[in-house]
């Protein structure tokens, strides 16, 4: 249910609205309703609107949280002027200290909002409802900045009224009122709120188009916020379908990597699908692993270099936090890490004393770091009766564990009738290139034992129910 206000001075229904909305999400009964409170006009008009629906529904529960940015000299103030606020209308206020990210390539806007929705969000479960206090001009501005970023019908889409979080929802219940309204209700009601200085810095875009785009757009067209909503509104119906579309044949595209079981995406076939489709599948891929999606231009020249690059050639692209390769005819999505692998060969030992803690513990587990850093994953030893497993070592055999063998070194996996070099293992276990130097190899003395989480040597292999040790990457 929604109510429009022609006259700005019948806002006194403000209340009644904000209620109603509430009213019709179908709330479940242990329900927690969670508002981003920034003691701005917008949002103190939606903390007032739900005092009052609290008050009529004691049976949920409530929070208004504010977040402590330490961006403004003033924010110190906020934050005690919403822990007041809050005591007025009888609603809890938690404060949440958050650090913002600053660099020459981050935008401080999107930096704050990130940390700020990671903060609220860490205070919802699967029942619960966080509400902001977005409105109608709020809306203009985002389908604004959409159409600066040239993106498609689900950037058009905008904010919904009600959209799902990953845990739990988010609705706006002032979605659909006008700036002109609040303001108005929030005089008419003698509700007392800040004023961010920083609203009135037009370097940042919202901010840009606030004070300087959207009056004049408005002086011309005076309905334009609410025609533009319509306009969301019909590219989100659109999106949806697509959405439902994409999400049918995505399956299809995707499949489990051999070596560490992670999803990428099957590029067998890929190069018959039509131009629009190839892009949506690999949007729709990149999205499902939670990465942001990259601009057409680099979707485009993503799926140049994925499909025309020779099947040897080493295909690595990043894009934001998001670096995607290919190995043997499918994409793997990774978060960007800075981890430098050390180009030398590191030996670790193990020490007596570990192995003897080991055979003294049924089902005894250790984890270990190599010495030297970061060469490689933690390690995890065990001492099983099951799986693939190595024997004991001797008490005068030295347990240590290497990296980056060469690619020539002859191995000969327990699972196989016969030897082979390294480098044809590598492909057979399906191990990407970027990861083998990553893979250690346990030796007794100068005899290669197994390759750690791929398989143990045929000569040091444990059959029937005999005692052995378990290497494995920990996780």
């Amino acid at each position: 249910m929604s109510t429009q206000f022609d006259d700005p001075l019948l806002a006194v229904d403000l209340g009644a609205h904000i209620s109603a909305f509430l009213t019709a999400q179908s709330l479940a009964p242990n329900c927690k309703l969670v508002l981003a409170y920034s003691g701005g006009v917008d949002s103190e008009v939606l903390a007032y609107g739900l005092s009052q629906f609290a008050q009529q529904h004691p049976k949920f529960n409530y929070q208004l949280i504010y977040v402590h940015h330490g961006l403004s000299d003033n924010a110190e103030a906020w934050a005690q002027h919403c822990i007041a606020r809050g005591l007025h209308y009888g609603l809890p206020v938690t404060v949440e200290r958050v650090m913002v990210n600053r660099g020459p390539r981050l935008s401080l806007e999107a930096e704050a909002r990130k940390v700020r929705y990671q903060a609220i969000e860490r205070h919802l479960t699967e029942n619960d409802v966080l509400l902001t206090a977005h409105h109608e001009d709020d809306q203009l501005e985002t389908i604004l900045l959409a159409l600066k970023r040239g993106q498609g019908p689900k950037g058009l889409a905008a904010m919904g009224q009600v959209q799902a979080l990953a845990l739990g929802k988010q609705l706006r219940p002032l979605l659909d009122i006008s700036r002109e309204q609040i303001e108005a209700y929030a005089k008419l009601q003698g509700l007392v709120h800040i004023e961010d200085e920083s609203n009135q810095d037009d370097k940042f875009d919202r901010n840009f188009l606030r004070l300087e785009i959207i009056p004049r757009l408005k002086a011309r067209w005076p309905s334009i916020a609410t025609t533009a909503s319509r306009t969301a509104a019909l590219c989100a119906e659109q999106q949806a379908t697509l959405d439902l579309q994409v999400s049918e044949r995505l399956p299809m595209w995707l499949t489990l990597a051999p070596y560490h079981q992670e999803t990428v995406f099957k590029l067998d076939g890929f190069a018959e699908q039509s131009v629009d489709w190839q892009a949506l599948l690999l949007r729709g891929f990149i999205q499902s692993q939670g990465f942001a999606l990259p601009s057409k231009v680099q979707l485009n020249q993503i799926i140049v270099q994925l499909l025309t690059a020779k099947d040897d050639a080493k295909v690595h692209l990043r894009v934001g936090e998001c670096e995607i390769r290919r190995f043997a005819n499918q994409v793997y999505l990774f978060k960007f890490q800075r981890h430098m692998y050390h180009n030398a060969q590191l030996n670790w030992t193990l020490a007596d004393d570990l192995l003897a803690l080991l055979l003294q513990m049924e089902r005894a587990e250790l984890v270990v770091t190599p010495k030297g850093g970061n060469c490689g994953d933690s390690i995890r030893l065990s001492i099983t009766k099951q799986g693939p497993r190595a024997r004991l070592p001797l008490p005068d055999e030295v347990v240590s564990v290497r990296y980056q063998l060469a690619g020539q070194f002859r191995c000969h996996p327990h699972s196989r009738d016969k030897g082979r070099e390294l480098k044809k293992l590598w492909q057979e276990f399906a191990v990407p290139p970027w990861v083998r130097e990553k893979i250690g190899f346990v030796f007794y003395g100068e005899e290669l034992v197994m390759a750690i989480g791929l398989w143990v040597e045929k000569n040091f292999s444990v059959e029937s129910n005999g005692l052995g040790l378990l290497v494995d990457r920990e996780i």
